[in-house]
């Protein structure tokens, strides 16, 4: 990425935007052959387990896509600042299952940008498709970059600690997650680069939190929302819980608390249910 988009994009001054402001009209597209080697290496930071036939995650189109955004964050008509851009929701569908040795096209265009209580929110649709054009694979993402507003402050509900599984998060985990995403947002990779940011210590991806949890899951989830609620601080110990909804419908709902029991996340997702015990 030329070191002038990059500072350009780091640089700008997000504004106050409403329901009506128009997307910027960028759209970027790459062809491209999943990697077996980075794949692997995904799934180790993420937890994900490896398949003979070399099936792709969830979450990882949204890893190969990452360049995309990235230019699309950093072109003339993205009116938000790249750096600091915190990651609040995302929703994934799998149409069809995709695999290392298959060729795909990625794109990737804005379609949103809306007000937040704690500033602007743009929305972020990608889609991978077959050579011959059929959607495969489709995600819409929400980013926030934190300003003023005029809304009054939200106050968090009471914790409320549940069961689960702990896991401690070193303080390396955002760098381990940059070296296999491509996602270097100085708030993931150090204290000192994340105190400008507001935050005192870095804090981890949040599209590691999601995969991760993603990888607890029972089945092969086709669909999943995820909400980042808030930051991980690294390192930590964060508590994941899960509960099936529906065994018809191959439901399960799931979240990612700290240790007092705030949450960090919540979600849900759908996998078809011949794929459950």
């Amino acid at each position: 990425m030329p070191a002038l988009a990059l500072l350009r994009a780091a640089f700008k001054r997000p504004r106050p935007y409403t329901d009506t402001a128009p997307a910027p009209a960028t759209r970027l597209s790459t062809t491209l052959t999943p990697d077996p080697a980075h794949l692997s290496a995904y799934n180790r930071v993420c937890g994900f387990a490896a398949t003979a036939d070399g099936a792709l995650p969830l979450t990882y189109p949204h890893v190969l896509a990452f360049p995309l955004a990235m230019r699309l964050m950093t072109a003339r008509d993205f009116p938000l600042p790249l750096l600091g851009l915190v990651h609040t929701s995302i929703e994934v569908t799998r149409h069809h299952p995709l695999h290392t040795h298959e060729e795909i096209q990625l794109t990737v265009r804005t379609t949103q940008l809306a007000p937040h209580r704690r500033g602007t929110e743009a929305t972020l649709l990608t889609e991978a498709t077959s050579p011959q054009g059929e959607l495969l694979w489709q995600s819409h993402s929400t980013y926030l970059a934190r300003h003023k507003t005029p809304t009054a402050p939200h106050r968090a509900p009471t914790p409320t600690p549940v069961p689960g599984k702990d896991w401690p998060l070193p303080a390396d985990l955002g760098r381990r997650y940059a070296a296999v995403s491509g996602d270097r947002n100085p708030i993931h990779l150090h204290a000192l680069t994340a105190r400008p940011f507001g935050f005192p210590r870095a804090i981890a991806h949040g599209m590691w939190t999601a995969a991760r949890c993603l990888a607890e899951q029972e089945g092969t989830p086709t669909h999943a929302r995820v909400e980042f609620k808030a930051p991980v601080l690294l390192p930590s110990t964060v508590t994941y819980s899960s509960t099936t909804q529906s065994r018809t419908t191959g439901t399960t709902t799931f979240e990612l608390r700290d240790a007092r029991g705030r949450p960090h996340l919540t979600g849900a997702t759908t996998a078809p249910t011949a794929a459950l015990p």
